[in-house]
């Protein structure tokens, strides 16, 4: 029987399975050499953004869903305004058991409607040269390369530390 995941607004109740979501994932990412960094870069970003989501997307008139399968939260992402006209999607990551479901395929549908709602007819994002499988699916759901960079210093938003970064677009 196939599972049922449903796209929600985050909610307080939430925040514990977001955080930990994305530590999880942020330490299967990191390579060897650079887990202290990561471990910098997940202390900032939980600090700065994670601990607070309500008030940080609210402060950037953006939002923030969760991707549930019952009361299991098995994904997650924001938006963020990125200009007048578009939205940045920011913080999508899935549960790694549940990966290879279509949950980011049906998250980045969600997040792309979303933007057509709010009259913001672009979607912004990047990734990094870790998230090979979310590189995929960008180029697959029709996002164009418009920059690429070595991010040297370390953000809310990268990790810094000499890893290439990935930026995309795509007209809704």
């Amino acid at each position: 029987m196939e599972s049922v995941i449903d796209i929600r607004p985050f909610k307080i109740d939430d925040a514990e399975h977001v955080r930990d979501l994305f530590v999880r994932v942020n330490r299967l990412l990191a390579p060897p050499p650079m887990k202290l960094a990561f471990e910098d870069y997940i202390a900032a970003s939980l600090r700065e953004e994670i601990d607070q989501i309500d008030s940080y997307y609210g402060r950037k008139l953006g939002g923030f869903w969760v991707a549930v399968e019952g009361e299991k939260v098995v994904g997650m992402f924001g938006l963020e305004p990125s200009s007048i006209d578009a939205m940045e999607l920011r913080r999508m990551y899935v549960e790694p058991d549940a990966r290879r479901q279509g949950i980011a395929r049906r998250m980045l549908g969600f997040a792309e409607d979303e933007c057509r709602r709010r009259n913001r007819f672009r979607m912004d994002l990047s990734t990094s040269e870790l998230q090979g499988d979310a590189l995929l699916l960008y180029r697959n759901a029709g996002y164009q390369l418009v920059r690429e960079e070595v991010a040297i210093a370390a953000s809310n938003k990268t990790l810094g530390g000499g890893i290439r970064r990935f930026h995309f677009t795509k007209l809704l």
